[in-house]
């Protein structure tokens, strides 16, 4: 078995650990604090992401050197990211580590139809723009011969062991729904076919790719299920806790338009506005034929995820 470290210890890093973890290997997880709840199999150690002589010296030995990090602030990713990619690439390349990074969808831009790998990234904004060129600048360090270079491409994440608000679907979606209450929408359509993807799936495919020599010098997509709309995804949420489908009613423009004058979030919000007005849906079957790595049922992470948010089915309630 070989040894990995994973840095970026949030709930993709957690569960990547994990998987390689339960496969046998070797696992090293880092974090800026290096501390957190233990994992079995796996060490903790501190590092600083855009120290590369820290980060090279943590991956000397490594099969494999996983970017989990997600940038403390989304509204900055282009003052963020920069330095931490470039710190993961010298890693890579001076260790001698494959590098794996966590990626998602956004350097496609819009795209008609189902998102496949094979599309061109043709990002349209400032973080779309950020993700595509560290695969571009990875990439290219790859085809030059310099490191081993993969990317694993998730749609919007959800799953029992993140914080809630780390997820769009968890704080704004399955919060309200299984508490009763309205879903308030910021923009796009409720009705729009969107993937959904389970935090397990992506550290399954994560460790898929790091222990395996088929899937460097190019993107995987996470396989993610059956695709759910906002409307459905909230009816489901409510219904797991016994609530018919709730009311969605949409945030109005004047008012979204106050609030992001104070939650600067909320105004970063219309970058990528185009993933939530129409058919936003991954295709992966190539990673499905590949590395045998399949998405977990809807209902199955639907009912884990709620569970870990504190919601009681209501199945099980009626029982006591």
């Amino acid at each position: 078995m070989s040894r990995h470290v994973v840095v970026g210890a949030g709930g993709i890093g957690r569960a990547t650990s994990l998987a390689l973890a339960e496969a046998g290997h070797e696992v090293v997880l880092a974090s800026k604090s290096g501390v957190g709840r233990e994992l079995p199999g796996v060490k903790r150690v501190a590092v600083d992401a855009t120290d590369r002589r820290a980060l090279t010296a943590l991956a000397e030995g490594a099969a494999s050197l996983v970017n989990a990090v997600n940038p403390p602030t989304y509204t900055h990713w282009d003052r963020d990211w920069p330095p931490m990619a470039a710190a993961f690439l010298t890693a890579a390349q001076a260790s001698g580590a494959g590098l794996v990074t966590i990626g998602n969808l956004y350097g496609y831009g819009p795209v008609d139809g189902p998102i496949h790998p094979g599309l061109p990234l043709a990002a349209t904004g400032v973080k779309s723009r950020v993700r595509a060129q560290m695969w571009a600048d990875a990439l290219a360090a790859h085809q030059a011969g310099r490191v081993k270079a993969t990317e694993v491409r998730a749609s919007d994440y959800f799953g029992p062991d993140i914080q809630p608000q780390a997820s769009v679907l968890q704080r704004f979606v399955f919060g309200p729904a299984a508490a009763g209450k309205a879903v308030r929408p910021f923009d796009g359509s409720p009705d729009a076919p969107h993937s959904w993807s389970y935090v397990p799936d992506i550290g399954a495919v994560a460790a898929a790719l790091a222990t395996s020599d088929l899937g460097w010098g190019r993107a995987w997509h996470v396989p993610s299920g059956m695709p759910r709309s906002l409307a459905q995804a909230a009816a489901d949420a409510a219904a797991f806790a016994g609530h018919p489908a709730p009311a969605i009613r949409p945030v109005a423009p004047w008012v979204r338009g106050l609030l992001g004058t104070f939650v600067p979030v909320i105004r970063e919000l219309d970058e990528t506005a185009y993933q939530r007005e129409r058919a936003f849906v991954i295709e992966a079957a190539e990673t499905e034929s590949t590395f045998g790595v399949t998405a977990t049922p809807w209902q199955d992470a639907l009912a884990a995820t709620l569970t870990a948010m504190g919601v009681v089915p209501a199945v099980a309630s009626s029982r006591v």
